[in-house]
């Protein structure tokens, strides 16, 4: 940062004279003509490195005006030396020295000399303001440790104290949050039944008076009954997501192999009419809830499908792995087993930053009117996963398709794997 330099000066050639000889050094300089300009100067701006001064000046000279410019605080820092034609005597150069100056330079200025003095007062400014941040740094890092003794210090009553409120809120919340999964399931119950005489009547509508309405009236009716359908969708998802909570009972062993064949059963015709295909390896038996499984399996191929590339084959392929450490930022304890089962796909991808976003409620990438959809679905596999003591995470490229693992971890002794399908893919 280039420092700044203030010349104060009655005479104009003068100031020209001094800026010549010092700007080449790459300092900025300010000018005053007169004391009370260089007062007024220095009500706005007092970040300077240095002040040169002329001793005659009319009205206020340069004694008077230093002196006023020391009554300030503010701008006791920056030094001032004298520019003067004359040799004072001893008593009017101790003046100059009581008023603050740091020096005197004489007329006619000898270039070298004054631009020697100045870069002396320049390195002193420099060290100074290094001095002035060390000495803030200083003073944080003195806060911080007076914060950590504090701390340390505190007593261990208090400690119990808060740990005990922890534990109390921590029971509150998780009543609220029960409270809250049996609103949600109720209401979306209670929502079902109107949004179904919707969607009769307006089909009713439709049939009786398609004679009567024009092409215009109706696509009114079928925006209605497509808008009762998406409403419908996400009545159901909310349940679904309100029921992951509540249920806690049909845990079992489950064989992730007849779970993803009734999945595949339940998708046939999402599966044949994309001319999808589907690799499968053998997958293990892990402890949970059938059903839970089966809705977060249903879920991510159902989303492969659907999310696949056009003019592209679908090209879904699950597979399994087991492995002793959990990944890194997960809050599961390292030095455990853990099973993992990939769904990879071949679609559109998406940029990896949203990997994270994509598990939130209502989080979607892309528009309804490019792909239907609740934006439940993937918060719906988050929370099973959860629910089993897992996680899911997700690798992706724009363009370049998906890869979504769900990790659960292994409760007890492997169960034996089931046989691996003949063909091993479904088309």
């Amino acid at each position: 940062m280039s420092q700044k330099i203030l010349l104060v000066d009655d005479r104009e050639d003068n100031l020209m004279s001094m800026e010549s000889i010092l700007e080449p050094n790459g300092y900025t300089i300010i000018k005053a003509n007169s004391g009370r300009q260089a007062l007024k100067v220095l009500l706005s701006d007092i970040d300077f490195a240095l002040i040169l001064m002329d001793v005659k000046m009319p009205n206020l000279n340069g004694f008077e005006t230093a002196t006023l410019i020391y009554e300030r605080e503010k701008l006791r820092h920056i030094p001032i030396i004298f520019i003067t034609a004359n040799h004072f005597g001893e008593e009017n150069i101790y003046r100059g020295y009581r008023a603050g100056a740091v020096d005197y330079i004489y007329k006619p200025v000898n270039p070298d000399l004054l631009r020697a003095k100045v870069s002396v007062f320049i390195e002193l400014y420099k060290k100074n303001h290094l001095l002035m941040a060390q000495e803030q740094r200083l003073v944080v890092i003195n806060k911080n440790l007076e914060k950590e003794v504090n701390d340390r210090i505190a007593s261990e009553h208090q400690i119990m104290e808060l740990n005990r409120k922890l534990v109390e809120n921590i029971d509150r919340l998780e009543s609220v949050n029960k409270e809250l999964d049996g609103f949600a399931f109720m209401a979306s119950h209670d929502l079902q039944e109107p949004l179904r005489k919707i969607h009769t009547f307006i089909g009713i509508l439709s049939e009786k008076f398609k004679d009567v309405f024009d092409e215009e009236g109706q696509r009114y009716f079928q925006s209605i009954q497509k808008a009762a359908r998406r409403m419908q969708a996400l009545i159901q998802d909310l349940l679904t997501f309100s029921q992951i909570s509540a249920d806690n009972n049909t845990w079992t062993d489950c064989d992730l192999n007849l779970i993803i064949q009734d999945v595949l059963k339940t998708l046939e015709y999402r599966i044949r009419e994309k001319k999808a295909e589907i690799s499968i390896d053998a997958l293990p038996v892990v402890t949970g809830n059938p059903n839970l499984i089966s809705s977060l399996f249903v879920n991510l191929i159902e989303n492969a499908i659907k999310y696949s590339r056009k003019d592209v084959t679908p090209v879904i392929s699950i597979r399994y792995l087991i492995s002793d450490q959990t990944e890194e930022g997960t809050p599961h304890p390292p030095q455990r087993k853990f099973f993992r089962v990939q769904v990879e796909d071949n679609g559109i991808g998406f940029e990896q930053q949203y990997a994270e976003h994509i598990f939130s409620m209502f989080r979607r990438l892309h528009s309804v009117a490019e792909f239907e959809g609740t934006g439940i679905g993937l918060a719906i596999c988050k929370k099973i996963a959860e629910k089993h003591n897992g996680f899911i995470s997700a690798q992706s490229e724009k363009g370049k398709g998906s890869v979504f693992t769900i990790t659960f971890p292994v409760r007890r002794k492997l169960a034996a794997l089931a046989k691996k399908n003949d063909s091993g893919s479904f088309n």
